[in-house]
C-alpha cells in the first residue's frame, strides 16, 4: 500500500469516534486493548520519559507551548495531540516535524492484522503508533494529550514524570457524565501513585477539594496554580485573552518541572513562546487567516467554557459587523453556550461533513426556538456554502469568526 492507500485502509477498517460519533465500533473506554497492543509492540511507551496532559479545554495550547519550548531548549521532542485539523499526521509528531508517512505505511501493514483481530479502536492504534513512533525515534520526552477523560482513555497506560490537569468543565456528558464532579472523576484517572500533579486555576472550590482527595489516597504531590505568582515577561500570545491563561499554566508547570530535574531557560521560553507556530505548526486557536476586508478568524471553541473564552477576545476586536459561520457535532448543548454571540451578529449556521455532524435541518429547528429575531439567521448544508455567503455579505470593516466545532475550522483551512 501507498500513503494514500493506508489512509483509506484506516479510514475503512478503524471507524473514528471523532467523525461518526458514540458508537460500538468507535467509542471504546478501557485499557485492555491498548495494554494488549503495546505489549504485542514490546512496550514502547516504557523507553521514553512522557508527561500528560488532560482537562477540558486548554489541552492543545498547553502541549504546543511546552512543546516549543522544550525544542528550543535543545530537547528531542515527540508530542501525541488530537484531533488533526488538515493532515492525519498532525497527531503525532517530533521536534516540530510530523510523522513520516513511509512510518505509518510500514506500522500499518506490519500489524493490520492484529489490529483487525482485536478490535483496536482508532484512537488506540494511533496511541500505540506515536508510542512506537516515539521509541523509535529515541525522544528525550513525550508530551501525550488524553483523548477524552482520562481513567479510560488509552493514553492513560504511560507512566508519566508529571501529569496535568488544565480544567474542568461540562463537555462529552454522554460519555463523562454530566456535572463537574462526574467529569472530574474521569479527568482524576490520570493521577498516579507518587507522581506530581499540576491543577490549573480554573477549577472550582468542590473539584479542588476533590482532587486534593485524590492525590491524598495515591500519596501524589498536588500542586494547584495560584491566582498569581511572580512571573518575569507577561507579554502573551498575539493577545489573545485565553492564552495568557494557557501561558500562565506552562510557565507553573515549568517550575514544577525543576523538582524532576528538567530545567528550561528563560531564553528557550521566551523564544518558544514567540517560535510557537513556527516550532510546532499549531494553529486553530483564535488564527487569524486574514487580516482586512474583511478580517477572518478560526477558533476551534466548541463548548459552553471555551465560547465564553472567545466570546471575551471578541469584545476586544473592533468591527462595524460580525459574521458567524457555526456548526456543531450532535452531542454538543448548543442551548447552553449560543447566548455568549453577541445579539447583533449576522449568523450562517452548517454543518461539517462528517457522520457526526449536527445536521442542519435538526439545528434550524432548534436556532429558531432560541432566537426571537430570526432575520439574520441563515442555514447551509456545507461549510463552504456558509463561509462564502457570510464572505459575500461582509463589508471591508466587518469580521468573520468560524468555530463551534474542530471540524468546520478545518473545512475551513482545508477549503483556504
Amino acid at each position: 500500500m501507498n500513503y494514500l492507500e493506508t489512509l483509506d485502509w484506516i479510514k475503512n477498517k478503524i471507524p473514528s469516534y471523532q467523525k461518526m460519533g458514540l458508537n460500538n465500533n468507535t467509542y471504546k473506554p478501557g485499557l485492555e486493548r491498548i495494554t494488549t497492543i503495546c505489549k504485542y509492540l514490546g512496550n514502547p511507551q516504557e523507553s521514553f520519559k512522557s508527561i500528560h496532559i488532560g482537562g477540558t479545554n486548554g489541552k492543545g495550547s498547553t502541549i504546543n507551548m511546552l512543546y516549543s519550548i522544550f525544542i528550543e531548549e535543545g530537547y528531542k521532542v515527540g508530542a501525541f495531540t488530537s484531533p488533526h485539523l488538515i493532515d492525519f499526521r498532525e497527531r503525532i509528531s517530533c521536534n516540530g516535524n510530523y510523522i513520516d508517512k513511509n512510518f505509518i505505511i510500514n506500522f500499518i501493514k506490519k500489524n493490520k492484522f492484529f489490529l483487525e483481530k482485536e478490535s483496536i479502536s482508532f484512537f488506540e492504534m494511533n496511541t500505540a503508533m506515536a508510542f512506537q513512533y516515539f521509541k523509535e525515534k529515541k525522544i528525550d520526552i513525550a508530551l501525550i494529550e488524553v483523548g477524552m477523560g482520562g481513567r479510560l482513555d488509552s493514553t492513560n497506560i504511560i507512566n508519566p514524570i508529571i501529569s496535568i490537569i488544565t480544567n474542568i468543565s461540562i463537555d462529552h456528558t454522554e460519555s463523562l457524565g454530566n456535572n463537574e464532579l462526574k467529569i472530574a472523576n474521569e479527568k482524576s484517572g490520570i493521577i498516579k501513585k507518587t507522581i506530581p500533579i499540576v491543577i490549573g486555576k480554573d477549577v472550582s472550590k468542590i473539584v479542588r477539594k476533590f482532587f486534593f482527595k485524590c492525590s491524598l489516597k495515591k500519596n501524589s504531590p498536588i500542586y494547584f496554580v495560584p491566582k498569581k505568582f511572580l512571573i518575569k515577561n507577561d507579554n502573551y500570545l498575539n493577545n489573545v485573552f485565553y492564552q495568557k491563561k494557557n501561558k500562565y499554566l506552562v510557565l507553573y508547570i515549568i517550575n514544577i518541572l525543576k523538582i524532576k530535574n528538567i530545567f528550561l531557560s528563560e531564553n528557550s521560553i521566551n523564544k518558544g513562546l514567540i517560535n510557537l507556530e513556527k516550532n510546532t505548526k499549531f494553529k486553530g486557536r483564535w488564527s487569524i487567516i486574514r487580516k482586512e476586508d474583511p478580517k477572518i478568524i478560526c477558533d476551534v471553541a466548541h463548548n459552553k467554557s471555551g465560547i465564553s473564552m472567545v466570546n471575551i477576545q471578541l469584545k476586544k476586536e473592533s468591527y462595524k459587523n460580525l459574521h458567524l459561520v457555526l456548526g456543531f457535532v450532535k452531542d454538543k448543548k448548543i442551548s447552553s453556550f449560543i447566548k455568549y454571540f453577541p445579539n447583533d451578529s449576522y449568523y450562517y449556521f452548517c454543518h461539517p461533513n462528517i457522520e457526526r455532524k449536527y445536521d442542519i435541518k435538526i439545528l434550524k429547528i432548534l436556532i429558531e426556538k432560541i432566537f426571537v429575531n430570526r432575520k439574520r439567521l441563515n442555514f447551509f448544508d456545507s461549510v463552504k456554502s456558509a463561509f462564502f455567503s457570510a464572505k459575500k455579505s461582509s463589508g471591508k470593516n466587518d469580521l468573520i469568526l468560524i468555530c463551534g466545532s474542530t471540524f468546520i475550522v478545518s473545512e475551513i483551512f482545508t477549503l483556504l
